[in-house]
């Protein structure tokens, strides 16, 4: 009985110590809308299993892509390199940033222009010399520099998810819940970068609508997407282009059609859902370690929308076996490709097959 006591006793100095431990976040209640269900071009289907896979155990965590004009695919992995995939299948690794290299895109002079979480935005030319272009916008520094994208005019658009939590630290932001997002643009010509849209729950996706009328911007923790025009009456004004999303949105791009490809890593959680309502809870479970916090579903995702926000197709690979926690659906060549943060390879599917209806 003694010792059962003595057990007892440490349990309890235990609990009483991990409250009062302080709690990594601040949290904010939040309640999200009811999840509608995936029916009619959301329904589930196993059509990400027909994408081929390329650099299969070769790369780690290739989130996101950017082709170049002799077909060599650039994607930037969890060690902070960036790897090139050749056409014949040959991967090397062609330079480390130093940092988490995360959204790219080449611009008009053949620079690879890369949203790195630690770094910022930065410009790697052919050559591989690496300039860092912005670091900070107003006076905040960049904790989180997600994804990119650039206008006909070369103005570069990105975002930086978080100006409180870096990247191995999503989930806290998350927790939080509350909104340290941002939506900026740089210009080449004067150097200096503004913001556009703040007060974002994790900043992601970037994606300039063709002829630059107005970039859309993913919101991931509240599952939905804005527009903010830049062009014509509402120059200036942001409005929701999609919102309750089936999932978490994240890195966006746009195909030469102008229908609008989004990447979903995983699907939304209940647990997290029911947690957002409580912040005292939600400060508790930042407390935790990471293998007992809400985990993330095996799932892959992806879907397509057009310029008024309406679905016109999914993808999906409702088990996450062949493509998984998909983080970028990149449009070229005729191809769709699709990176993912911590898989081991890059997926390619045709267009077409794509907007098909057809298919498992």
């Amino acid at each position: 009985m003694k010792w059962l006591m003595a057990v007892l006793f440490v349990v309890l100095l235990l609990l009483a110590g991990f409250q009062l431990m302080p709690s990594p976040v601040d949290a904010k209640a939040w309640q999200p809308p009811a999840p509608e269900a995936m029916s009619g071009l959301l329904a589930p289907n196993e059509r990400l299993r027909q994408a081929e896979l390329l650099a299969k155990g070769k790369v780690y965590g290739p989130e996101d892509t950017a082709i170049n004009s002799e077909g060599v695919i650039f994607t930037g992995t969890q060690d902070g390199y960036i790897v090139r995939v050749y056409p014949d299948g040959q991967v090397d690794n062609w330079l480390s940033t130093g940092g988490r290299p995360l959204g790219m895109v080449f611009d008009r002079q053949g620079n690879l222009i890369v949203a790195d979480a630690w770094k910022g935005l930065i410009s790697i030319t052919l050559g591989g010399d690496i300039t860092v272009l912005s670091r900070e916008a107003e006076g905040t520094p960049f904790r989180f520099t997600d994804d990119v994208d650039i206008a006909e005019d070369g103005r570069i658009y990105f975002t930086d998810a978080s100006s409180r939590f870096q990247q191995p630290d999503y989930q806290l932001d998350l927790l939080e819940m509350r909104p340290h997002g941002r939506l900026m643009r740089y210009s080449p010509e004067t150097g200096k970068t503004e913001v556009l849209l703040g007060d974002l729950h994790f900043a992601n996706g970037v994606a300039v609508a063709p002829g630059g009328a107005y970039v859309l911007v993913n919101e991931t923790w509240k599952y939905r997407i804005h527009r903010y025009w830049l062009q014509g009456p509402k120059a200036g004004q942001a409005e929701i282009f999609a919102d309750n999303l089936p999932g978490f949105p994240d890195n966006l791009a746009v195909d030469e059609q102008g229908r609008f490809w989004v990447a979903f890593p995983t699907l939304r959680n209940a647990s997290i859902d029911a947690l957002h309502p409580r912040p005292w809870l939600k400060e508790l479970v930042a407390k935790l370690p990471e293998s007992l916090q809400p985990a993330p579903q095996e799932y892959g995702l992806v879907a397509a929308f057009d310029g008024d926000g309406k679905v016109i197709t999914s993808l999906h690979d409702t088990e996450g076996k062949h493509l998984q926690e998909i983080t970028s659906v990149n449009p070229h060549g005729g191809y769709l490709y699709f990176g993912s943060l911590h898989n081991d390879r890059i997926g390619r599917m045709s267009l077409q097959s794509a907007l098909d209806s057809g298919g498992p």
